[in-house]
């Protein structure tokens, strides 16, 4: 399912650039550009008869995105906590206004 993930890795990238989301669209960049990369040289697929001798590479490769998620993910949810706490502070401020 190698395909599927760079297409979902390619949307999200667009989503973020049409939303205007700088920071996460710069954070998605290398992984994009990787994948891209990938495609264009024609290594996007895995040979079952070469699997073995490059298991290694393919190894340290997914470690490496397993981190890069979880990077996204933490940032992501400090986003969204940090937009909750700016509206409801902002909900405060306008109640006691009035």
């Amino acid at each position: 399912y190698v395909m599927p993930e760079m297409a979902a890795q390619l949307v999200l990238f667009v989503v973020f650039l049409l939303m205007g989301e700088w920071t996460s669209m710069l954070l998605n960049l290398p992984l994009t550009a990787w994948n891209v990369v990938k495609v264009v040289n024609n290594r996007q697929f895995y040979d079952a008869t070469e699997v073995f001798r490059t298991l290694s590479r393919h190894k340290r490769e997914n470690f490496v995105k397993v981190g890069f998620y979880l990077l996204c993910f933490f940032y992501y949810l400090y986003s969204m906590i940090m937009t909750l706490v700016n509206e409801s502070t902002a909900d405060y401020h306008a109640a006691s206004a009035h």
